[in-house]
């Protein structure tokens, strides 16, 4: 009856231990929720701003940070146009003199004087064609000389270069009219020829630099008031000057 009493004691010791072993872990019933933080919340604060509520989140719209200035390029390159007016070089010529240039400038007005040259330039221009007594020595030159003026003949007597104290009876441009004149001092019984009177000549022009507005009112100031006396009225873009690049 003991052993029995005994078996039995040992069968409830046995179920009651392993029991709680066995059993499954015990589930909260509590529910958990939340989200993940954005990614732009996790970014650091800016130097200065420690503040408790921690890191600041940057607002962005349309891929662009707010509070940046956004620049279009198309505007920066037409500022850029705007801004930077090529200059056009201008020359006028010719002028027989200095004073006339100068004369000139001051004319037109509305430049400013380092902008302005004058230019003095020796042209080479075609010989004239002069029929003249040839050189003869001083004194026999200077005696043919009174007495063709005394037949009323249109002359001087050539006192320096090449042809000194020769006797020009015409300068002329025609080759034609040249001849017409010698033929008629040959039947006067003078002795003339027909020589070539090579010439250079000072010639001077007006150089200025203007903006293209400014160039077009005093070449029309100058064509207005001058125009019939220039041989060229050149106007071209001013050469080292920069000029805007197109863009595509």
């Amino acid at each position: 009856m003991r052993w029995l009493a005994l078996i039995l004691f040992c069968i409830n010791v046995f179920f009651w231990y392993f029991a709680d072993v066995m059993q499954p872990p015990a589930r909260s019933s509590e529910t958990v929720s939340g989200t993940l933080p954005r990614v732009a919340s996790l970014k650091a604060p800016p130097v200065g701003d420690q503040s408790a509520n921690g890191p600041r989140e940057v607002g962005v719209e349309n891929g662009e940070e707010e509070g940046l200035a956004t620049t279009d390029p198309a505007e920066t390159g037409q500022q850029a146009v705007e801004e930077s007016v090529p200059l056009q070089c201008v020359r006028v010529g010719w002028l027989e003199s200095r004073e006339g240039a100068e004369a000139l400038l001051a004319a037109i007005g509305g430049l400013e004087a380092g902008n302005v040259t004058i230019d003095e330039v020796e042209r080479d221009r075609p010989p004239l064609n002069w029929v003249l007594i040839p050189p003869q020595p001083a004194d026999i030159a200077l005696r043919q000389f009174r007495d063709i003026q005394r037949q009323g003949i249109d002359s001087y007597l050539v006192t320096e270069g090449e042809y000194r104290n020769a006797i020009s009876l015409g300068l002329f441009e025609s080759r034609e009219a040249a001849i017409s004149v010698l033929e008629e001092k040959k039947r006067q019984n003078l002795n003339a020829v027909l020589a070539k009177y090579n010439r250079n000549q000072i010639s001077y022009a007006l150089d200025f630099e203007a903006e293209p507005d400014l160039t077009e009112e005093l070449v029309q100031a100058v064509t207005s008031e001058y125009g019939k006396n220039f041989d060229f009225i050149e106007i071209n873009p001013c050469e080292g000057v920069a000029t805007p690049e197109k863009t595509p």
